[in-house]
């Protein structure tokens, strides 16, 4: 099997630019350049990921005029990264600590 469905989903989760990308979307539809603004990448690298996003359907992109703005999948996104937060602050801040 050349291409996995879990594997594309894992690999757009174990990349930290787009996880930056998914965590500024949680709350608020944005547009590449507030996206940039709040992750600090460059524009090029937050486009590349966010095709990535796109493909996987994580991220919807919209066009309103010259932008596109980008939101979070709400169907299941949004109960994804809650439950990842969840399960982070339960049991993982502790490693979190000793390792620093």
């Amino acid at each position: 099997m050349k291409c996995s469905s879990y594997d594309l989903f894992f690999d757009a989760f174990s990349n930290k630019t787009r996880w930056k990308i998914l965590e500024a979307l949680r709350f608020n539809d944005l547009s590449v350049n507030d996206i940039c603004r709040i992750t600090k990448e460059e524009q090029s690298k937050v486009s590349h990921n966010l095709k990535k996003l796109i493909e996987c359907h994580f991220v919807e992109a919209v066009r309103k005029g010259k932008n596109k703005i980008y939101s979070l999948n709400k169907k299941t996104m949004t109960p994804l990264l809650e439950l990842v937060e969840e399960h982070v602050n339960s049991y993982c801040g502790r490693v979190c600590l000793k390792i620093k």
